[in-house]
């Protein structure tokens, strides 16, 4: 075979002259005490012979790459061999190689040729990525396949290269032009981009994972005599099962505090009844159910189901996109696929509508005027322009978001803003109780917020939940295009219109004939009892076609199942009128555009409405969100027993979102083994 060496001689038609034995011998006696004194180094310790390993692999490979370049053509040889800088990691990620060694230090060669001026390859004198593709394709250089072709025989370690997922060959010539030798700590940084791990689910990657959620401890179990009235805000976000989902899905259990129960159950949509036109905005249906988890105690099932507008007879609506373009969202789950769920988005919408987009990053910019719906290629083509680099101006493109939404707005017009980011609020307001303030201050004009979270790793679900909360706006997660597909499309009306504002449920139990109760989730939605009549206080909306799913775990007094031993000295308290009263249900909501609030009011009787469905799947969820919050009062309570409930309960299931979950459910009951 001949000499790899010899085909590069051949290539440049050079004669090499004969060597002067003499100095040959005194250069390798000298070499070899320079690579003594640097291998034998703490800094460079000498390879193992895990390292010769690699090594012999990686020379072979060089080899290969040699003989490709000098068929070629000597020029291209020459440049790729001068200045090809390489680094060598192994699967454990040690550097099996330091750069070649700067002899400055060292003692000179003997013999050695007049010095000559390096080739200036700063950064900064590198050619264009444009002009190194050009230079690669007007020569006759080898392409990126055809070299792994030859390479791919001989590696055996898994190492991965730019150039295995470039789409062009331009990138194998710029990764292959590196700077001349340099601390290997500087030649890492510069390289770093051409070389490409193996990742686990971020979800996983503990040592980088700095994810925050919005929850509180379950709620505590109540007695009736001492504290017979429940408040709380509804909820209609359902980020929390997205999360879940993505956890799951990753091969890992979601941490306890991701796991915001009434957003399990509040995921799927319901074919509650809905109210009579003109009369409500919404219908409440309450129904008692046995406990799946506990034969002593029962459920009280309260289900609202708004409203759906005909959808010709919408307002005007003007979205303004406050696009996250941060260094953290450069991965595929995130700002690429916010640019795929956007791009669904915009099938929804009307000619009329406007889209404006305000992104943030470093610094905040409008890169899209408000613009007609109908303009769709405009708007398409500012999308696919945005990257992702800097670090993360929240305030500032939280503030240009809410003035280009007051500028687009018109009377009767529906105007909203859409954060899309991964919640990594690093610069400006970044503390959940600063920006609850400055959202409540801008959500009384009318313009609502409403959040999509992208991406795990950097999940800060506590500042996504505080903008939505007090913009009267959705939370929602985003970690598949078939979730942006529900989100996006299929419930776009529910989360752009509302139907109802401020919406509250206040629950008041009969001490006769309840002895305990506990509500299920909305731990983060309590509210005190007095600020159920106060209208200033803000609560959820639930927008157009929305339902909402409320249960209450009680305990019958003189059941079993009762906890808690009664007081010597407690008062007996007044009796209902009924025995068959259970509890009284209050409701309280504003109109949109409305600062006085209405009442709803009925009694909760142990008869009430018929057992759907609907029901007995929302029950599953409760119990599928208490299961991996790892609760009390469902520990005897199986997996198994709650994949066949909600197998069940499953229904018609038109997406396919149930199957979904029970596959879900499945999958954690095979991580829950120990």
């Amino acid at each position: 075979m001949t000499d790899p060496l010899d085909q590069l001689k051949k290539a440049l038609d050079t004669t090499t002259p004969a060597p002067d034995k003499d100095m040959k011998a005194a250069n390798i006696r000298l070499a070899q005490k320079n690579f003594d004194q640097i291998q034998g180094s703490a800094q460079h310790a000498r390879p193992t012979s895990e390292n010769r390993s690699n090594l012999a692999r990686l020379l072979t490979g060089v080899s290969g790459m040699i003989d490709a370049l000098t068929s070629r053509g000597g020029i291209v040889a020459t440049t790729a061999i001068v200045a090809v800088g390489l680094i060598i990691v192994t699967p454990q990620g040690r550097s099996l190689f330091t750069p070649p060694v700067n002899f400055t230090d060292q003692e000179e060669p003997i013999g050695s040729l007049p010095s000559q001026p390096k080739p200036d390859l700063s950064q900064e004198n590198l050619p264009e990525r444009e002009d190194v593709g050009k230079l690669a394709k007007s020569s006759d250089a080898p392409s990126r396949r055809d070299l792994r072709k030859q390479e791919a025989p001989m590696m055996e370690e898994p190492m991965i290269m730019a150039e295995e997922v470039a789409e062009s060959d331009d990138v194998f010539v710029s990764g292959a032009i590196a700077p001349a030798p340099m601390s290997l700590d500087s030649n890492l940084s510069r390289n770093r981009q051409h070389i490409v791990a193996p990742s686990e689910p971020a979800s996983i990657r503990s040592e980088t994972n700095t994810e925050t959620f919005a929850n509180a401890p379950s709620n505590p179990l109540k007695i009736t005599v001492e504290d017979p009235v429940s408040t709380f805000s509804i909820d209609v976000d359902t980020a929390a099962y997205a999360v879940v989902r993505s956890s799951l899905n990753a091969g890992t259990l979601p941490p306890a505090q991701a796991v915001r129960v009434e957003e399990m159950i509040n995921y799927f949509p319901y074919d509650y009844v809905a109210p009579d036109a003109g009369v409500t905005p919404f219908r409440p249906t309450v129904t008692i159910l046995d406990t799946p988890w506990n034969a002593d105690t029962q459920l009280v099932h309260i289900a609202l189901q708004g409203q759906m507008p005909a959808l010709d007879t919408r307002p005007p609506l003007n979205i303004v996109f406050l696009i996250d373009t941060s260094g953290s969202m450069q991965d595929a789950n995130k700002l690429p696929l916010l640019k795929q769920s956007f791009r669904l988005m915009l099938g929804q919408l009307r000619p009329e509508d406007k889209v404006a987009i305000v992104t943030y990053a470093g610094s905040a910019g409008q890169v899209l005027e408000p613009t007609p719906a109908s303009e769709r290629s405009t708007i398409l083509a500012a999308l696919e322009h945005l990257e992702a680099g800097g670090s993360t101006a929240g305030q500032q493109g939280l503030q240009q978001a809410y003035s280009v939404a007051e500028n687009m707005a018109d009377d009767g017009d529906v105007t909203r803003v859409i954060l899309a980011t991964d919640g990594d609020f690093n610069v400006g307001i970044s503390a959940p109780g600063a920006l609850k303030e400055f959202i409540a201050q801008k959500r009384d004009s009318g313009t609502y917020l409403s959040v999509l979270g992208f991406g795990r790793g950097n999940l800060d679900d506590t500042t996504m939940q505080a903008l939505a909360q007090n913009g009267n706006g959705q939370a929602a997660y985003i970690d598949t295009l078939n979730e942006a597909q529900k989100v996006l499309v299929d419930q776009l009306s529910g989360a752009l219109f509302p139907i109802a504002n401020d919406v509250k449920i206040q629950v008041e139990f009969n001490p006769a004939t309840i002895a305990e109760y506990r509500l299920i989730g909305y731990e983060t939605r309590t509210l005190n009892r007095e600020d159920f009549n106060n209208d200033k206080v803000d609560a959820g909306e639930i927008g157009a076609g929305h339902s909402v799913t409320a249960i209450y775990e009680i305990t019958p007094v003189g059941s079993d199942a009762v906890l808690n031993d009664p007081l010597r000295y407690q008062t007996e308290k007044s009796v209902a009128t009924s025995a068959d009263e259970l509890g009284f249900l209050r409701l309280r909501y504003k109109s949109p555009g409305a600062s006085i609030s209405q009442l709803i009011q009925t009694p909760i009787f142990t008869d009430m409405a018929p057992i759907s469905t609907d029901a007995q799947f929302s029950v599953a969820m409760a119990g599928f969100g208490q299961l991996l919050r790892g609760s009390n009062y469902v520990a005897d309570w199986s997996w198994g027993e709650a994949i066949a409930l909600a197998t069940q309960a499953r229904g018609a299931d038109d997406f396919g979102y149930r199957a979904e979950a029970i596959n879900l459910m499945r999958l954690a009951q095979s991580l829950s083994v120990e």
